[in-house]
């Protein structure tokens, strides 16, 4: 990563403890807002939980490999679903549990390439002032 470019700070989560740590979120009071698919180009997707209470924002980072299964949270933020619907079109993600899959066609049609020849359709970077 260039020198310019900060990280952001995410507490570290397990594939055994996504839904517990959105379960706390929930009992907390704490809205869902999004999360966010980076692939970090070594065959590992970062996927980032963001949650918000009273404009406290919470960052959760959870590192998987390509192609591994995901427990969802759809079930204990049901606005969860078209995220992870999302991420699955972009970038093939199976999210286990999940209410509503759409199958990868949220927003493509059947002809679409695959997730993985489409290329990134976004990358993450933020900015600290001195």
């Amino acid at each position: 990563m260039p020198p310019s470019v900060a990280r952001l700070e995410a507490e570290p989560i397990t594939l055994e403890t996504v839904r517990a740590v959105a379960k706390a979120n929930f009992d907390a009071g704490n809205r869902f807002v999004t999360l966010s698919v980076h692939n970090l180009g070594d065959g590992n997707l970062d996927i980032i939980y963001h949650y918000d209470k009273n404009l406290n924002m919470r960052h959760y980072r959870l590192t998987v490999p390509l192609g591994q299964a995901v427990p969802s949270i759809s079930d204990i933020y049901f606005c969860a679903l078209l995220v992870e619907n999302e991420s699955r079109d972009q970038y093939g993600i199976t999210w286990d549990g999940l209410i509503l899959d759409f199958q990868g066609s949220l927003y493509l049609e059947k002809d679409t390439p695959p997730p993985l020849l489409r290329g990134p359709s976004c990358t993450l970077s933020t900015v600290t002032k001195k």
